[in-house]
């Protein structure tokens, strides 16, 4: 082995493959149930509110959850606003968020992967509760795996737009699963969670190339490390000359004859 070569991967800027948070969650409606005008009225005006209007978007979804604590609309509200606090940065919320809409739906697989995913990302090994953290992602990405294993399609998309969905999704839930097992110092698992979120997938995430890359190190893969170094070194983000540099150290090592 390489003796654990760790590094703390750079954080994910906001522009992540993220896609609307209601795309997946349908709102769970009782049959016989007549919903207000005025209550579905504010649930369009959130729900359609421009993207890049982050502050209105949290103005209207905390007036609507305040004004109608028992509707039927508010994990779908809870969800939107779990995206605007990720565009944010507001991790407070973020959490606080995403925990209250899962309450709500447990299997809301959009909630579950994006929480999941951003634990590790953001990861602090010196806080008091590193650990449960990196054991709550790992049971949020993996209930995500099996919701999407059996959910059925959203009446609001095509067959199209539920499959390439359900595979961002899925991309998501492993990259996460491949960070967490990466902080725990469990190579091998990190290296098979991040090659599956990789399959299929032209553009991979920078940090999981460069994480995948530290994972073969470690598992004394160097002709690999340094391959996805290479692949890294050509991805968008900030971690390009580490990649370079990383990619020369590993070919430097796949050229040192086996012990």
């Amino acid at each position: 082995m390489s003796g654990g070569r760790q590094a703390t991967p750079a954080g994910p800027s906001t522009d992540m493959q993220q896609t609307e948070l209601h795309e997946l969650t349908d709102v769970q409606r009782q049959p016989g149930v007549k919903i207000d005008p005025k209550e579905q009225a504010a649930y369009d005006a959130f729900y359609h509110v421009n993207s890049e209007n982050l502050d209105k978007k949290i103005q209207l979804g905390d007036a609507f959850l305040a004004k109608y604590p028992s509707s039927v609309f508010d994990e779908a509200v809870d969800a939107g606003l779990v995206s605007v606090y990720f565009e944010k940065q507001d991790w407070k919320n973020f959490y606080s968020t995403a925990d209250k809409a899962l309450a709500l739906k447990p299997d809301d697989v959009d909630v579950l992967a994006t929480e999941g995913w951003v634990i590790p990302h953001f990861y602090n090994p010196h806080d008091e509760n590193a650990d449960e953290q990196l054991n709550k992602a790992e049971t949020l990405e993996k209930h995500a795996i099996e919701v999407l294993a059996t959910m059925p399609k959203p009446a609001s998309l095509t067959d199209a737009q539920f499959a390439a969905s359900k595979a961002q999704k899925a991309t998501q839930a492993h990259s996460a699963l491949g960070l967490v097992y990466f902080r725990r110092e469990d190579y091998a698992d990190s290296a098979t969670e991040l090659a599956q979120a990789m399959r299929g997938n032209a553009s991979p995430d920078q940090t999981d190339l460069y994480v995948l890359g530290i994972d073969y190190q470690n598992l004394d893969r160097f002709s690999e490390a340094a391959e996805t170094f290479g692949r890294c070194a050509q991805a968008l983000g900030n971690l390009t000359d580490r990649c370079k540099e990383s990619a020369d150290e590993a070919k430097h090592q796949a050229a040192q004859p086996k012990r």
